[in-house]
């Protein structure tokens, strides 16, 4: 059964419009206002955060409208009032929005987007931004710290399967982001130039006779570069099948079972025996930041990793919220600070300016002063509704890189920590 094709304005929550409507009764909806975006805390036992997302959301903006259609079902779902309806008229969201740099470490309380415009037009992004950064971003950190574990080992992302349609595409695109090498995932290659890999499953060893007859018909379609896979039925007779196949330049066996460690060396002696010293050793195997880790000293030339960068690793939100911390009580009236004070879940009010200094310690101010030898760490992606140029992607990627090269070793490690700093307002000494 076909649904109703839904415009991407109703991929919201129900509130953000009864709140919309009340704010255009009470006559509060084009009252100056500013949100933050910001995670209170890290995932459990993370010493940092990547932030992921920013791109999409700029792409997701000009999209998010509602149609005559749309407005008219809101009024019967009892979300708007007729009132609201009009006060939406085309609505295009005409605000500024200053952000942290796609792929840049954040921190608890780190304010990574800052929502400025009408109120009325700054609550209505709430669930859009909430969804895209907190899914990108936990899969941009998780991945970041698989990167790290692997050394320089290329890795490749395979975990569509383990994750929704759309976020699948997403996760292709934040892994990529984070030092992923490619993506198994071909909406991801088409939408963002991801590149793409894949060879073959059990399931084509299995569709032949013979494990030498697949290996035959993979090389005829896809030449001796291909990657053939040959743990179906026994490593050893597979990789020997395979170089028989496709001869010593044969580009690499994936192992997807066993103990990678043991068998990854077994694979490596018997290749070299072979004469197919070139050939390299990919495995894949449920496989996560600490199991890579714990394989960083096998005869391993990279990783497929699947569910685990999929869900982010055990963390598959980044915690993030978004909050008011100014509003003005008239139209072109002065801001005023708002906070939550709710125990665990107090905000932190007022309009934040971010900075950093060269060794990475990070405050922000209330008054938009940054002192010398500091750098604002938030640029402007929108102004008055129009959107800056942003960094591609491939040029966020290198810098992710650069980000992580350049962490101190505490921070780099994969096992269980702490984040290195939360943001305050603390000057520094």
């Amino acid at each position: 059964m076909t649904g109703t094709v839904v415009t991407p304005g109703l991929l919201t929550d129900k509130y953000e419009l009864t709140m919309l409507s009340s704010f255009v009764a009470d006559g509060t909806a084009d009252h100056p206002a500013v949100f933050e975006l910001f995670a209170r805390r890290l995932p459990e036992g993370r010493r940092f955060g990547i932030l992921g997302g920013l791109g999409r959301f700029l792409d997701a903006l000009p999209e998010f409208t509602f149609t005559a259609e749309d407005k008219q079902w809101l009024i019967t779902d009892g979300a708007l009032t007729p009132e609201a309806a009009d006060w939406l008229g085309d609505f295009r969201f005409s605000g500024d929005i200053l952000a942290y740099a796609e792929g840049d470490l954040y921190w608890p309380h780190s304010p990574v987007l800052t929502i400025s415009g009408r109120l009325g037009e700054c609550i209505l992004l709430e669930t859009l931004a909430l969804s895209i950064f907190n899914h990108d971003t936990a899969i941009a950190s998780a991945a970041a710290r698989m990167t790290i574990a692997a050394e320089g080992r290329p890795l490749m992302e395979m975990g569509s399967r383990r994750a929704h349609e759309e976020a699948a595409v997403a996760v292709g695109r934040a892994a990529y982001l984070a030092g992923f090498s490619g993506t198994s995932n071909l909406a991801a290659g088409r939408r963002y130039a991801v590149p793409t890999i894949g060879t073959a499953a059990h399931a084509f060893t299995l569709a032949h006779r013979s494990e030498r007859d697949a290996f035959e018909a993979q090389i005829r379609a896809l030449g001796v570069g291909t990657t053939l896979l040959v743990d179906t039925y026994d490593i050893e007779e597979g990789i020997r099948t395979a170089i028989e196949v496709a001869g010593p330049e044969l580009g690499a066996i994936r192992i997807d079972s066993g103990d990678l460690a043991v068998e990854s060396r077994r694979a490596r002696i018997l290749l070299d025996e072979l004469g197919a010293t070139s050939t390299k050793i990919i495995v894949t195997s449920d496989l996560d930041e600490y199991v890579i880790a714990a394989l960083a000293d096998a005869p391993i030339d990279g990783y497929g990793v699947g569910t685990r960068v999929a869900t982010g690793s055990g963390h598959p939100t980044a915690g993030m919220v978004y909050k008011l911390v100014a509003v003005a009580d008239e139209l072109g009236g002065e801001l005023r600070s708002v906070a939550k004070s709710s125990e665990s879940k107090a905000s932190l009010g007022g309009r934040k300016t971010a900075y950093r200094f060269p060794d990475g310690r990070e405050f922000f101010s209330r008054d938009g002063h940054v002192p010398e030898g500091a750098d604002p760490v938030q640029h402007h992606v929108v102004r008055a509704g129009e959107i800056m140029p942003q960094p591609t992607l491939e040029e966020s990627r290198e810098q992710v890189a650069r980000t992580l090269a350049e962490l101190p070793h505490d921070v780099r490690q994969v096992s269980h920590g702490t984040a290195r700093q939360t943001v305050s307002e603390e000057e520094p000494s």
